[in-house]
């Protein structure tokens, strides 16, 4: 399948956008002719959606079929229909006025409770209600722990402050959305629980070492790992006393290549957080695709300009400071999670 594509159907496939960013339109509630024609152009890997784009049931399972049947049109591929769905604090459905669905509750809430076959039951029922929209992927679960809930932004979102207590409920929500059919993506790779700051705004750094990540931070992905979690999201946390320079770690190769792919043996889909993100700092819109590849990342998640990402991409293979057989590496991971969705 990989060898049908173009050079640029392949580059695009590295991407998950949000849908105005191939449209151009504010916001996007339908697919139609502007979006087929701007899948025909930029047949990107995924679109994800954010509640100002999901008004109800109807529009959004009517937008994400046309999107579907587009996808398949220009490439012949599914496209990653995705959605930030991990209950409590972050949902786009669930307590969206438009739609009758309940939310789950924070995930505090359920890792305080302590029972693994609850949280499976939780990511089952988040997953199912998302499949039935015509969702495929999820962002979703958590598996950072938290430090301290008092100042921790993360502490509602994580399931605890426990590394085993989190691995547990993360590989219980690993199973609980592939039983309905929704592929996961453990985040935030290698762990921003308990670091200060927020990496919508700014670089966060951990002062850990690579020993002392493996013993705490590290478990709960492990736990995702060995339970076969379709996707892994890198975080923008710098860890310099792990890796020896400030390099955040959606785009260091020591966390993504040595850490998760070589050592944690991790053969799934790899992802950044978003791209538009403060933490990224002060890497050129057309470099940031790059060093996401060269790191040894799969997909590169909303840019904040999609264009100049995957022009930049495009450039660095013609110019060779990225092989296509790089690229191709990518998108044959890329691929077969799509064909196993068709299954």
């Amino acid at each position: 399948k990989v060898a049908s594509l173009t050079l640029e159907q392949k580059v695009a496939q590295l991407f998950i956008v949000r849908p105005e960013s191939i449209t151009g339109v504010d916001t996007a509630t339908q697919a139609g002719p502007a979006t087929e024609e701007a899948l025909q152009t930029y047949p990107v890997g995924g679109i994800a959606y954010f509640q100002k784009n999901l008004l109800d049931p109807d529009q959004t399972a009517t937008m994400l079929a046309n999107v579907e049947a587009y996808s398949e049109e220009a490439v012949g591929l599914p496209l990653f229909t995705c959605v930030d769905e991990e209950g409590g604090t972050v949902t786009r459905i669930a307590g969206n006025p438009g739609f009758a669905i309940e939310n789950v509750g924070d995930m505090a809430d359920v890792g305080a409770a302590g029972d693994p076959a609850a949280a499976e039951d939780v990511a089952h029922t988040i997953g199912t209600y998302l499949h039935d929209l015509g969702f495929n992927v999820d962002f979703a679960p958590d598996a950072d722990i938290c430090g301290d809930p008092a100042v921790d932004v993360m502490a509602l979102r994580s399931f605890g402050t426990d590394p085993q207590l989190v691995a547990t409920m993360v590989e219980a929500q690993v199973k609980g959305f592939a039983s309905a059919n929704m592929l996961c993506s453990a985040k935030h790779f290698p762990g921003i629980g308990g670091v200060a700051g927020d990496s919508h705004e700014g670089a966060i750094v951990s002062e850990k070492t690579l020993d002392e990540l493996r013993a705490f931070e590290l478990v709960p992905f492990k736990a995702a790992i060995a339970a076969d979690v379709p996707f892994i999201m890198v975080g923008h946390l710098s860890v310099p006393n792990a890796t020896g320079d400030d390099t955040p770690a959606s785009i260091n190769p020591a966390i993504v290549t040595d850490l998760l792919r070589d050592e944690l043996g991790y053969q799934n889909l790899i992802i950044t957080d978003s791209m538009g993100m403060g933490a990224v700092g002060d890497v050129a819109p057309e470099q940031v695709g790059v060093a996401a590849l060269e790191a040894g990342v799969d997909i590169v998640l909303m840019p904040e300009d999609f264009v100049a990402t995957y022009q930049g991409v495009l450039d660095a293979v013609h110019d060779g400071r990225l092989t296509e057989a790089r690229i191709d590496e990518s998108v044959q991971r890329i691929v077969k999670t799509k064909l196993a969705l068709a299954e």
